[in-house]
Parts: structure tokens; C-alpha cells; sequence
């Protein structure tokens, strides 16, 4: 009797084990299942967003010129350098018959995730290398004769770089993502504060948004219109070269508070801002991007060419006239790779001897 009991007793024990591993099986599935509903919610969110977002594919065999040492640059490959492209549209357009208002190279250290920002002055007398024929003019027509690509060759060409990808925004996509992000914080003065208040009524026309006139000076809280008109500002002491100042303080005054921005807010900025960008980039890049963006860290920004002079070239008008390209050119890879003396590339040479016959002006 004893003995039958104790084997009813196993038996309820073997049936309860089934039992409870089969609920752990089922959890196992639900949670499976959950996972799975997740992911496929998350891409079918991300593919909605990015379906907003004008992507201009680039062939890099076909469409992008390297001068042939960079090929074979290892500390380039260390490196994902990146256009970007701010658009003077009157149309909104952010094709080519439109010129380049910025021009930007960020260039991100693939190891620390440390970016800096180089801003290469728009009136710069560089090569524009149309395949129809050679002409050097001011670096912003590039993107006027042959939109971003066109714009790319340039940086390439003329500063011995990798680019392969672009981001082209108008002023709309500015002024939007500076609204969504609440404003930003910037010091003016009573002459910066003037000048923003006149490019504001141009500005307003091209995109529709509202003036709100600013009154006062010292350290203010701008809205999207208001830093996109002080980003515009070129008559103040400093020209072109305090211009790109601003604009670079504008990106960097962004992306502190991106950084610190809750999810509603950048869905916010998302909606609105993507309708306006033109890029090059396939979604899974941007995602492979902005997986790591907290760990981004804006280390540094600066002006190219470093060394330069202002002149009159006739037809051309005011130029920035790189003072030897060749050692700007080694200059700017020390300053953004780490690559001390860097021997730059015969073609970087040969329009660095260009623009010295051209200009009459060349440097040590």
C-alpha cells in the first residue's frame, strides 16, 4: 500500500514538472512573441519616419573623384567624413541652381565617436571639377553647377579627402529643429542684433514663419528664425570668416540640447525637419549612426583655409584666396587626423600652383 501511494506520489511529481515546464516554454514563447512585435513596431516606426526624408543615392565608383593618394590613406579610413550642405533656396529647393550658403565637413573618430566641424568659407577660389571643363571660382557654385556631388568633388579634389555622403538642409529644416529643441542661447551684440532683425524679413518671406523682433542685446534666447538669420549675418567685422563662427556655434548650441531632448520632443523635431533634408545616406546608415549619438562629442570646429587673404578677381568678385593651398591643405588633415607633415597629393599641388598664378598671391 505504501509502495503504490509512493509511486502515485512520483507520478503527480512527473506530471507537475511536465506541466510547469510547459508554462515556462509558453513564457518563453510570449516573451519571444513580444520581442518580436517590438522590433517589427520599431522598424515599421522607423521606416515611417525616414519614408519623410528626401534620399538622393550616391554611386561612389561612379559619381565621386578621389585624387588617387587618398585611396590608399589608411588614417582616412579610421574616419567617416561627411558634407554638409546649408541651401540659400528661394524655392526651397535643395537640388543643383541653388548655392551652397555653408559648406561643411564633420569628420567623425570612429573609435572615441569625437566629431569636429570644419567649415570651408564659401567665396574660397578653389577648382570646381566640371567634366565639361576646369573652372576655378568661388567653392560655393559647385553646388549650383551640379548640386551635392558636384560639391563633394570640390572638398575631395581640393583638400585631399574621402567624402562619399552628404546632408543638405534649407532654412526651413534650421529654423524647425531650433523650434522643436525650444530655442537656443547665444551672446549678441547691439550690431549682430540689427542684422538680425533685417535678414529676418527676407528669411520669413522664403519660409512663412512669423517675425518676432529682437530687442535687446547681451546673452538672449533665439528662436529658429531669429538663429537662422544670426547664422546669415556677413556685414560685421570679420566677414565671411566670423559667419561661419556663428554658424558652427549654432550646430554646436543644437546638439547640446538634442542631446538632452526627451523622446517627445525629437519625434517632434523628426516630423517636422525631415521633409526638408536631402541626403545620400540609406536609413541603415543614419541608424548605424544615431544608435551611438549620445556618444558623440563635438570636440572642436574651425575655418579653412587657415592661412588666406581677401582679393578682387575681376568678374569673380571678392575671393578667399587660400595663401599656398598646399600647406593649408596639410595643415587641415594634422588638424582633423592627427597626421603631422602630410605630404598632399600632386593634384592638390597643381591647383595649389593654379591659384598662386591666378591670384598672385602664394604664401611661404
Amino acid at each position: 500500500m505504501a509502495e503504490r501511494e509512493r509511486e502515485q506520489e512520483r507520478r503527480r511529481a512527473r506530471i507537475a514538472k511536465k506541466k510547469a515546464r510547459r508554462k515556462r516554454r509558453k513564457r518563453i514563447l510570449l516573451l519571444f512573441e513580444g520581442l518580436l512585435i517590438l522590433v517589427l513596431l520599431v522598424g515599421a516606426y522607423v521606416a515611417l519616419k525616414f519614408d519623410k526624408l528626401n534620399i538622393t543615392p550616391i554611386n561612389a565608383d561612379k559619381d565621386i573623384h578621389f585624387n588617387p593618394q587618398v585611396k590608399d590613406n589608411t588614417t582616412l579610413k579610421e574616419y567617416t567624413n561627411i558634407a554638409l550642405f546649408g541651401i540659400d533656396s528661394r524655392d526651397e529647393s535643395l537640388d543643383d541652381g541653388n548655392r551652397s550658403d555653408t559648406m561643411i565637413v564633420a569628420s567623425i573618430n570612429n573609435k572615441t565617436h569625437e566629431v569636429k566641424l570644419v567649415s570651408v568659407y564659401r567665396d574660397s577660389y578653389l577648382m570646381i571639377p566640371r567634366d565639361e571643363d576646369i573652372r576655378y571660382d568661388k567653392a560655393n557654385l559647385a553646388y549650383f553647377y551640379g548640386g551635392p556631388k558636384m560639391s563633394i568633388n570640390l572638398l575631395n579634389t581640393n583638400l585631399d579627402l574621402d567624402i562619399t555622403d552628404f546632408v543638405s538642409v534649407n532654412f526651413s529644416a534650421l529654423i524647425d529643429t531650433i523650434d522643436a529643441l525650444g530655442g537656443i542661447d547665444i551672446e549678441i551684440n547691439d550690431y549682430e542684433r540689427q542684422y538680425i532683425n533685417g535678414y529676418m524679413t527676407e528669411t520669413s518671406k522664403i519660409t512663412g514663419k512669423e517675425i518676432v523682433p529682437l530687442n535687446e542685446s547681451g546673452l538672449v534666447h533665439l528662436n529658429g528664425l531669429q538663429a537662422t538669420s544670426y547664422c546669415r549675418i556677413r556685414q560685421t567685422k570679420g566677414d565671411d570668416y566670423r559667419r561661419t563662427e556663428r554658424q558652427r556655434l549654432v550646430i554646436s548650441k543644437i546638439v547640446e540640447k538634442a542631446k538632452k531632448a526627451d523622446l517627445l520632443t525629437l519625434n517632434s523635431l523628426i516630423d517636422k525637419v525631415l521633409p526638408n533634408v536631402s541626403t545620400s545616406l540609406e536609413v541603415t546608415e543614419i541608424y548605424n549612426l544615431a544608435k551611438d549619438a549620445a556618444k558623440y562629442e563635438l570636440v572642436d570646429n574651425t575655418g579653412f583655409p587657415f592661412d588666406l587673404q581677401s582679393k578682387d578677381m575681376g568678374s569673380k568678385g571678392d575671393c578667399v584666396i587660400p595663401l599656398n593651398l598646399e600647406k593649408n591643405v596639410s595643415k587641415l588633415h594634422e588638424w582633423l587626423f592627427g597626421a603631422q607633415e602630410y605630404q598632399v597629393s600632386e593634384k592638390v599641388k597643381e591647383i595649389s600652383s593654379k591659384i598662386k598664378s591666378d591670384s598672385g598671391l602664394g604664401g611661404d
